[in-house]
């Protein structure tokens, strides 16, 4: 026998004391009244540990809960109709809304990823030094961290410019843009709407950040107003598009939906 068995040896030879059962009982239902004593008493990293492990614990009972009352009840069948479909007949003709709902996800997983047919799928590199002006600051004009963005960008409705001293990129008012010319391929139509906001440029994540519209960029526009409609009957609302144009230099911005 192993060393450290000593214990088992002995319940083994002279069984357990009389009253075994009855403290185990009684200690079994002080149980609950220490725990919360400790909840309430813990602090800090030991109460995150501790109760991290009790969340634990109440999953799993209430799993095993679950799976014990699904075992109770009993499936009644009930008698079939006449002229009653079989279950595997029942979508043969409909359309299944899970299909639906499934293409959806999709198609909203794959906008996420990027993953358009873009009309310019390749674009030129913006430098810095071309979107970016430097502007010197101060009495001493030695200071030369704020930048002036000399392209055509988007700032939403609720935007504040932030206090001059604090300011590191600054948008001028004459390059702020809220609408762009967007035409729809399929309808071969071209109509006014207003950006909701810009979804990638392909130059750098800090552009798109600032909300800088360069030639290739991907920007999101309201498109309530064309009256599209989704599988399910809900109007789209928001639609992206890629910017066909350099705005800067023609003053407006032209865009082509993403179908």
């Amino acid at each position: 026998m192993p060393q450290n068995e000593y214990i088992e040896r002995h319940q083994k030879l002279y069984g357990r004391r009389l009253d075994y059962e009855e403290r185990k009982r009684k200690r079994q239902a002080r149980e609950p009244h220490k725990r919360a004593e400790m909840a309430k008493k813990l602090r800090g990293l030991k109460a995150k540990i501790f109760n991290k492990e009790r969340r634990l614990e109440k999953i799993q009972m209430k799993k095993k809960i679950k799976a014990h009352e699904e075992k109770k009840v009993k499936q009644t069948h009930e008698e079939a109709k006449e002229g009653a479909l079989p279950v595997y007949l029942l979508d043969r003709n409909v359309q299944s809304r899970a299909k639906v709902l499934s293409n959806m996800i999709k198609q909203k997983r794959k906008e996420k990823a990027g993953k358009w047919d873009v009309p310019i799928p390749k674009v030129r590199q913006q430098a810095d030094a071309e979107v970016f002006k430097v502007i010197r600051s101060g009495k001493t004009k030695r200071k030369a961290w704020k930048r002036m963005v000399t392209k055509v960008c988007y700032v939403g409705e609720g935007f504040t410019r932030k206090p001059p001293k604090f300011e590191r990129f600054i948008r001028p008012m004459a390059l702020r843009f809220n609408k762009a010319h967007v035409t729809h391929p399929e309808l071969k139509a071209t109509f006014c709407l207003p950006i909701i906001g810009v979804k990638k440029n392909p130059s750098s994540t800090m552009y798109t950040s600032l909300g800088v519209i360069t030639k290739g960029t991907v920007i999101e526009v309201n498109i309530s107003e064309l009256g599209l409609v989704t599988q399910t009957g809900k109007v789209v609302w928001g639609k992206y598009g890629q910017a066909t144009n350099n705005p800067e230099n023609d003053g407006c911005i032209n865009a082509v939906l993403l179908v």
